[in-house]
């Protein structure tokens, strides 16, 4: 069986003291975070930066240190068996205006509930509420 390795971001901005998170439209329908396949030499981080900035055309982000999650799915391309493995960070950013690349249709910033609800796959419903709870937790501590 063949194994991939992407990595991506989560990315969200505050706004009105809330989190919104930037949700992309993939090419064949899906929405998604950001994420791309590591290349040869790149660490999980570098791949997720080049591949949000490949396909969001933000620049600035300041990650979530503790925040590394794991999703692993199965899926067929030209008749064979892949076994994929992708990574997330949590990465802040204070850009709004967002540039998609060819391989999305569009994009949207939402909160939570909405964001949840337009996200296509259980595995990254399951990324997305692990994310809010680790914003919840710094926003907690940081008001203590």
């Amino acid at each position: 069986m063949l194994e991939e390795k992407s990595a991506g971001l989560v990315i969200f901005r505050m706004d009105g003291g809330n989190p919104s998170y930037l949700l992309l439209h993939y090419g064949w329908g899906h929405w998604g975070f950001s994420k791309g396949n590591i290349e040869a030499g790149e660490t999980e981080k570098e791949a997720a930066i080049r591949e949000a900035k490949e396909e969001t055309g933000l620049n600035s982000f300041t990650f979530f240190e503790d925040f590394r999650e794991k999703i692993e799915y199965f899926y067929k391309r030209k008749g064979k068996r892949i076994h994929k493995e992708v990574i997330y960070f949590l990465v802040e950013t204070e850009e709004k205006e967002v540039k998609v690349s060819y391989e999305h249709k569009g994009y949207k910033w939402l909160k939570l509930e909405e964001a949840s609800n337009l996200l296509s796959f259980n595995n990254t419903k399951e990324i997305l509420k692990r994310v809010n709870e680790a914003i919840e937790k710094v926003a907690y501590l940081n008001h203590d």
